[in-house]
């Protein structure tokens, strides 16, 4: 009963039997070869647009890169002060835009308020010398909390941004899940929605260590200045081809959502096991493959010592995250768990 992470999930078999199979002959070093080219198309038709792809071995290397290209020494990103970047990142954003800073904004289950936002946007003065000006949005699509914004409620905070002169990034680690959650097809939550960059993770789908930077629309004009803003940062596989591989097979056949359906499936059924139990009830809405649940300290120690995993949140919450590997009879084994403790 092991719930602590998706990414503690092995990869999906077809993801190493592509990598077995790139393992063959002679290819081109760092990006040249045959199985990225085959990806960049893959990518932009899945995007239904020209898109610049560079796969990278982790979500923060996706995101302190990506936000390299959207914010300088001297200027800001706005995020929700719950976004992965601020919390979990060690000051790699501000590390890799040599001392640019996080502008932190409120918002209800880690979605950031709309109506916080334009006015933050109203006062930004990039004249004013002892202000950090913001230059771009980052939004996390599932959230740090678990729910997810829906295309809506994206191209609304993207015409924000916009409108104020911003670029707009979206933190995809979750990708996969919030557009099953929502029923969205992948470009209109993000180009479409105006997002500029996206940082689209695989690893928690069923990757072995896959993460994609995606530059839409003007901005993939800027690819080289990615490339050597990753050269310098130590993030340009040489044998790229393995980490290409890994995205063909999740995204060739659609296999990514099918494991991100099946991942917000086992965390609905999760969920519905717990809220049977008196005295159960959730932090957040379940909109994908998190819940953030509060339980008795009783239940929780009880839980503990049945063996099950989950990590304990800053609210009190405890986060179940579920994964393409979650079985039914994890979740069953939660059940009975439940069912022996209401019985005492």
């Amino acid at each position: 009963m092991d719930f602590s992470s998706d990414t503690s999930a092995p990869a999906h078999p077809a993801v190493l039997d592509a990598m077995q199979r790139a393992n063959s002959g002679m290819e081109g070093s760092y990006g040249g070869d045959s199985v990225t080219a085959h990806l960049r198309e893959l990518v932009s038709d899945l995007f239904e647009t020209r898109v610049a792809v560079l796969p990278v071995g982790s979500g923060t290397a996706a995101n302190a890169l990506a936000l390299s290209m959207l914010c300088g020494p001297t200027e800001a990103v706005a995020c929700h002060r719950e976004a992965h970047i601020e919390r979990d990142e060690r000051g790699a954003p501000e590390f890799y835009t040599q001392g640019g800073k996080l502008h932190l904004l409120d918002g209800e289950h880690g979605r950031i308020d709309e109506a916080d936002f334009k006015s933050v946007c109203s006062r930004i003065n990039r004249s004013f010398v002892h202000e950090t000006p913001i230059a771009a949005l980052s939004i996390t699509n599932l959230t740090e909390c678990g729910s997810a914004y829906d295309v809506a409620q994206v191209r609304e905070l993207s015409a924000i941004a916009k409108a104020a002169g911003l670029k707009v990034h979206m933190d995809g680690a979750r990708l996969g899940n919030a557009l099953v959650g929502t029923n969205m097809a992948p470009a209109d939550m993000t180009w479409r929605a105006g997002i500029d960059v996206l940082s689209f993770g695989l690893t928690k789908t069923g990757g072995a260590g896959c993460e994609l930077i995606c530059l839409f629309g003007d901005m993939a004009d800027r690819y080289d200045e990615l490339l050597a803003r990753a050269k310098r940062g130590g993030h340009l596989p040489p044998k790229m081809r393995f980490m290409s591989a890994q995205a063909v097979a999740l995204l060739e056949t659609g296999l990514w959502l099918d494991l991100a359906r099946h991942a917000n499936d086992m965390a609905a059924k999760l969920v519905g096991a717990f809220l049977a139990v008196e005295g159960v009830r959730l932090a957040h809405p379940v909109d994908g493959n998190e819940a953030f649940i509060y339980l008795p300290d009783a239940l929780s120690d009880y839980l503990t010592g049945e063996g099950l995993k989950a990590y304990r949140w800053l609210d009190g919450s405890t986060r179940f995250v579920t994964s393409w590997a979650s079985s039914e009879d994890e979740i069953r084994n939660v059940r009975q768990a439940l069912d022996r403790f209401s019985a005492v």
